[in-house]
């Protein structure tokens, strides 16, 4: 088989973060379109499974969306959404359990361990991994904040990390549904931005990245042209309160800012339906989505 001198060039190319990266911690938020795509989504987790092989430590932190929609359909319950994220009651607690954990958690396991992942499968309860205490939604209005209640929504209070930190140790890419656990007992559903962020934060992750449906954060979103490669976490601040992130993106900005302020070094949002946007994003000059940083 020959190489042809494009991919050669690419391999070059990524030479120098190969050898930058191996050993560092790899938080990738999966979701969106690009898990309803079976082709699509078999190119995401190959590229998952090649930051294993490249010895890097990926942990994948996965949403479920669409699939809680539809098990909510079935049911004859509608979806309601402030400011991205799900109002949940305590029927519909359990059914997005039961789609997070028992069905898309177990298919993606099942997916990375058949292209040789070495996956394993956890939710929030496991070990008490992710502590939770009820979340109020932020509405933004005139430039004003509201806290509106949604009902059986989580936030991330701690993430326990000695059960991951054992997990990538023996070089096992573990597989997070976000759920997570009030000390009472109660079971919250948790927005999986929230919860990548606070993981690759808990973590002091090199990389977070957040895979989305567009390709990163635009100042017009109606504006290509206006497009923003990189972001300090102050301006993405602004931009939330000016209107020009909103919906489902404001969960994945929020996201990035409490990874950085966590501890990660780095974190990107970027188009998870591009094949294999997680490797250009890591290992090419240019990369294809927004890295917001610090500073």
């Amino acid at each position: 088989m020959q190489i042809k001198n494009n991919e050669m060039n690419i391999l070059v190319e990524a030479l120098p973060y190969l050898s930058a990266f191996k050993g560092k911690t790899v938080v990738v938020k999966y979701g969106g379109n690009a898990m309803l795509n079976d082709d699509l989504k078999n190119k995401v987790l190959e590229d998952i499974v090649f930051l294993r092989c490249a010895g890097m430590h990926p942990v994948v932190v996965h949403g479920g969306g669409p699939e809680i929609t539809a098990m909510l359909k079935a049911a004859g319950k509608k979806s309601e959404f402030v400011s991205g994220l799900r109002v949940t009651d305590k029927e519909t607690v359990g059914i997005a359990e039961l789609a997070l954990v028992g069905k898309t958690n177990t298919d993606l396991v099942r997916r990375l361990n058949i292209l040789g992942g070495n996956a394993v499968g956890l939710n929030g309860k496991d070990a008490k991994l992710i502590e939770a205490r009820k979340h109020l939604a932020d509405v933004y209005e005139n430039g004003q904040v509201n806290l509106v209640d949604i009902g059986y929504v989580g936030t991330v209070e701690k993430v326990n990390t000695d059960l991951i930190n054992l997990l990538i140790t023996n070089d096992y890419i573990p597989v997070i549904a976000p759920t997570g656990i009030e000390p009472d007992g109660e079971t919250y559903n948790i927005n999986a931005d929230s919860v990548a962020g606070e993981v690759a934060g808990a973590l002091k992750a090199e990389k977070l990245l957040m895979l989305t449906d567009v390709k990163g954060i635009f100042e017009d979103h109606n504006d290509p042209s206006t497009f923003i490669s990189t972001l300090t976490f102050e301006k993405a601040q602004e931009l939330i309160v000016k209107g020009s992130i909103d919906g489902g993106m404001i969960p994945k900005v929020k996201a990035c800012i409490s990874a950085l302020s966590g501890g990660a070094v780095k974190t990107h949002i970027i188009d998870g339906r591009q094949e294999h946007s997680i490797l250009q994003e890591i290992f090419s000059d240019e990369g294809v989505g927004t890295e917001v940083v610090r500073d």
